[in-house]
């Protein structure tokens, strides 16, 4: 896999992340501030960006999600 494939997953990771965030966010707030580890600020702005805003958003080179995963659940 050569870096432009790998920057394309990202991108693709990020578009999915924002989009499941964003329904998560306006159909179950509290649920999704607790699933997703975000704060009422950034639960705030993410369910307010335009879809432009998402798509440039999302097309970063950084990896937007992170893994929550404690040793207990492992």
């Amino acid at each position: 896999m050569n870096a432009d494939q790998v920057l394309m997953e990202i991108r693709e990771v990020n578009l999915s992340y924002l989009m499941l965030a964003q329904s998560l966010i306006r159909s179950d707030r509290e649920q999704a501030l607790y699933r997703l580890g975000i704060s009422e600020q950034a639960a705030d702005r993410l369910a307010s960006l335009s879809p432009a805003q998402v798509l440039k958003l999302a097309s970063g080179n950084t990896l937007l999600c992170r893994m929550r995963i404690d040793d207990d659940l492992v």
